[in-house]
């Protein structure tokens, strides 16, 4: 730690507030993404933040310095999420009924997957100097890597986080799970095998993501393009012939391109409550991920009114994915539950 770092811990352990805040306010939002790989749920991850820097004031007498101030802090977020998923133990859950094309098999449930906002990413990755830039610019956070996590036993899970993601050596990692270094070893050994089958094929080797290309970013228009005009047959040229979409928390989830054209012919047709609406699309980012926001406006309604969240995941210039998640999340991301009916909502 540097002096100052010393001076401020000093004065927190002397039960100095504000110089406490200080301290673990540097660290929140790559400890509130680390509890978000942790627990797949960006509401649980703020909670776990809290719980975090509040077991940490609790027990400050107890740094020593041994470990700097911020391995410490992942140590005390980590062992919150542990128990956390100790009291409230959840697993991916098989879908009863579905089968994609070609006999593919469905996706499994995970009710409690919710997406990130990128703009809570920014302020980490964008000073390279910053401890916690490397926490998220050495791994891409897109929720296909954040499912496939959700299968890992929790002590699994952690092991390969601390390891593959954040790239702590076996050592720190193995004092901070207080086991052994074989142990850790195990434990990565396993969890990276059950990754692997739970990653899309291109994922198997993640990578930290690129901004969007010009190509995507037509993609995105003309996908919102699609939407606010109701038209499947536009929406599909879009797709990739094996492209899924998922809804969680609901079981709900379709496969290939011509179920996909179905469920947008059915979701906005004349017996659809949305048949009448009119759409308006506000693009933003989510898990490094191109997104969209859908509000509509319903006949005799003063506002446009949040229905959906899209989170696509593009490959060779196709969508091979849509997460559709419910709206309540969109203050999160920095938009509003409405929209005004004319003029820029901004």
């Amino acid at each position: 730690m540097g002096a100052e770092e010393d001076a401020l811990v000093a004065a927190a352990q002397a039960g100095d507030e504000p110089a406490f805040t200080e301290l673990v306010e540097r660290h929140r939002r790559e400890l509130r993404v680390h509890c978000y790989r942790m627990l797949g749920s960006f509401e649980e991850s703020e909670d776990l933040v809290q719980e975090t820097f509040l077991r940490a004031w609790r027990g400050r007498e107890t740094f020593q310095g041994r470990s700097t101030f911020r391995a410490w802090l992942y140590r005390i977020a980590t062992n919150a999420c542990l128990d956390f998923l100790d009291r409230h133990p959840r697993h991916p859950r098989p879908r009863e009924t579905g089968q994609g094309p070609h006999g593919a098999s469905p996706p499994a449930e995970i009710p409690w997957l919710q997406p990130y906002p990128d703009g809570l990413l920014e302020p980490v990755a964008s000073g390279d100097a910053e401890p916690d830039a490397a926490a998220v610019g050495r791994e891409t956070i897109e929720l296909a890597f954040l499912a496939a996590l959700q299968h890992l036993p929790p002590g699994q899970r952690a092991a390969l986080i601390l390891r593959d993601v954040l790239g702590w050596p076996a050592k720190e990692t193995a004092a901070l799970l207080e086991t052994s270094v074989d142990s850790v070893k195990s434990a990565l050994k396993r969890a990276r095998s059950t990754l692997r089958t739970h990653l899309p094929e291109r994922r198997l080797e993640w990578a930290p993501s690129t901004a969007p290309t010009a190509r995507e970013r037509e993609l995105l228009r003309r996908f919102m393009d699609a939407h606010a005009q109701a038209d499947p047959a536009a929406l599909v040229e879009l797709l990739s012939e094996d492209v899924r979409m998922t809804m969680p928390p609901h079981p709900f989830w379709v496969s290939g391109r011509e179920a996909v054209r179905a469920f947008a012919a059915h979701a906005f047709g004349p017996d659809s409550p949305l048949y009448q609406g009119r759409w308006r699309n506000v693009p933003t980012r989510a898990n490094r991920q191109p997104a969209v926001a859908g509000y509509i406006r319903l006949p005799g309604a003063s506002a446009y009114r949040a229905q959906v969240l899209n989170v696509l995941r593009i490959e060779d210039g196709k969508i091979v994915e849509v997460t559709i998640f419910e709206p309540h999340l969109l203050t999160a991301f920095g938009l509003p539950p409405e929209l005004p009916p004319d003029g820029d909502p901004f």
